[in-house]
């Protein structure tokens, strides 16, 4: 026990690893916060540069890069309605209505403060139910994951406003979108219409740009006389009784944060989605009405996929099996440092388990630290008069959607899908769910033809086992709950109840 706890805090008493620790939590953070720049491609870039170091060394910048670049995706959707990740999508859905009322100041500090709340609930879930989690991770199986991206584009209805035919119409048409290029089970050409470029398929970050960045330029040049509000950052640190009010929530959130962020392939994007749809429905009384500046619908995907956090290392290094596409990277990262992530793992080198842990858990102090500096200068963002910002923001995103793949056909995707971002907003349909749908329709797709695989290619057995196998039967009960719940007459029926 002595010997975990002294390994725990190897990394807090290393003053050449705290630094580590410190420098790629703020990286992390202002990384996130660029669209495009994803917390993936800085873990890519960083740890090619670590792979001579000292393997703790190295785990200590990751640690901090993946916990900062998790909470910065936040900030530029707050403030410019540009997620910075796709896990932060349902932030700017009451993130960017509070900056246009000039509380940008506030809802930064609430998310932060969330954010280092489930990281630490994901941290304890880590260090304490990792065996746990682990099996039951191992317990879905093709049919479960189906099941789950199924009832994740369900579940854009909380994304949809009012339509929920509107919503599903823009997730399906995301997964249509993510159907473009090489077909990833026959290796045959989807959608290409005989074009070799649209073979590579359509980055998703790329249309996550244009849908929200280019689209909200487009929109905002209606408005450039509109004076810039003044944003209010007197007060940043949230009060002792608003926390007290959230923490409910954000501990209902975190936990689902942990399990789905423990699902391979998972990671914070579904977690902070089934959060914010998680609030939605059990919110009666929120602080505004959702989508037009709720607090609740910060805390909820805030605290959820910083929870994923320490939930995705949970598979990684019991099972071997990557979390998310950061542990994914992680774990090609201790192959090359003679590490074996899996069951062996805990039993050889408990120590790197509890120095994992201490790390983790020093990012998300530092994390505390830096998330509530520097909102002044980020908050002045809002405020820079719309002919200098709009222009810039486009800059912005067009550097961001090269900087994926350094390929130009990236930033004419971008446009594309700023245009059609901006008429389905004309029209009234939400661009959260497109994104959503680009991210679960390739999981589906695969899950779906893996499971009839399975099942010998006959469809009564397929179906069949859809009740005879407990997850998918709890799984399936709550895809058609989550189908009649919002239906107009369900609606009408609890209203008149």
């Amino acid at each position: 026990m002595m010997e975990a706890i002294g390994y725990f805090f190897m990394s807090w008493v290393d003053v050449q690893m705290l630094l580590l620790t410190a420098m790629g939590t703020f990286a992390g953070i202002y990384i996130g916060a660029i669209p495009g720049l994803s917390v993936t491609m800085a873990v890519s870039i960083l740890i090619s540069f670590t792979f001579k170091w000292d393997v703790n060394h190295a785990l200590a910048l990751i640690s901090g890069i993946y916990l900062g670049g998790v909470y910065g995706g936040s900030r530029s959707a707050i403030l410019l309605n540009i997620p910075g990740a796709p896990s932060a999508i349902a932030t700017g859905l009451d993130g960017y209505p509070l900056a246009k009322r000039g509380e940008a100041g506030q809802a930064i500090g609430l998310t932060t403060v969330v954010s280092v709340y489930g990281g630490f609930i994901g941290i304890l879930a880590l260090a304490v139910a990792a065996p746990l989690v682990s099996d039951l991770a191992l317990m879905f199986g093709p049919r479960d994951y189906m099941l789950l991206a199924v009832w994740g584009l369900l579940l854009v209805g909380s994304l949809s406003g009012e339509s929920l035919a509107k919503g599903i119409f823009s997730g399906a048409l995301g997964a249509l979108i993510a159907c473009v290029g090489l077909d990833p089970m026959t290796g045959e050409n989807r959608l290409t219409f005989g074009n070799m470029q649209l073979s590579a398929g359509i980055a998703y970050v790329a249309a996550m740009i244009g849908f929200f960045g280019v689209s909200e330029v487009i929109a905002q040049v209606h408005e450039l006389k509109l004076t810039a509000i003044k944003q209010n950052v007197s007060k940043i640190i949230p009060s002792w009784g608003l926390l007290k009010k959230y923490l409910p929530l954000a501990t209902r959130t975190s936990t689902i944060g942990v399990v789905v962020g423990a699902l391979p392939g998972a990671g914070g994007d579904i977690a902070a989605l089934m959060a914010y749809d998680h609030a939605k429905r059990t919110v009666k009384n929120p602080s505004r009405p959702f989508g037009e500046g709720a607090y609740e619908g910060l805390v909820a995907p805030e605290s959820a996929n910083n929870a994923a956090v320490g939930g995705a290392y949970v598979p990684m290094l019991t099972l071997g099996i990557p979390g998310d596409a950061v542990t994914a990277v992680i774990i090609g990262a201790l192959y090359i440092h003679g590490l074996k992530p899996g069951p062996m793992l805990m039993i050889e080198t408990p120590h790197l388990f509890w120095f994992i842990v201490g790390s983790l858990t020093l990012a998300n102090i530092f994390l505390l630290v830096f998330g509530l500096t520097g909102i002044k200068i980020f908050a002045k963002i809002v405020e820079t008069p719309k002919p200098v910002l709009l222009p810039l923001i486009l800059v912005l995103s067009a550097v961001g959607a090269y900087a994926i793949n350094n390929n130009p056909v990236d930033v004419y995707w971008m446009l594309g899908f700023g245009v059609l971002g901006y008429f389905l907003k004309m029209y009234g349909f939400q661009v959260g769910p497109v994104i959503l749908g680009m991210i679960l329709g390739p999981i589906m797709d695969r899950s779906y033809r893996q499971a009839m695989a399975s099942s010998g290619e006959d469809l009564g057995v397929f179906v069949t086992e859809f009740f005879t196998t407990p997850l998918s039967a709890i799984l399936l009960a709550c895809v058609v709950l989550t189908v009649v719940s919002q239906a107009d007459w369900w609606k009408k029926l609890r209203g008149r109840k």
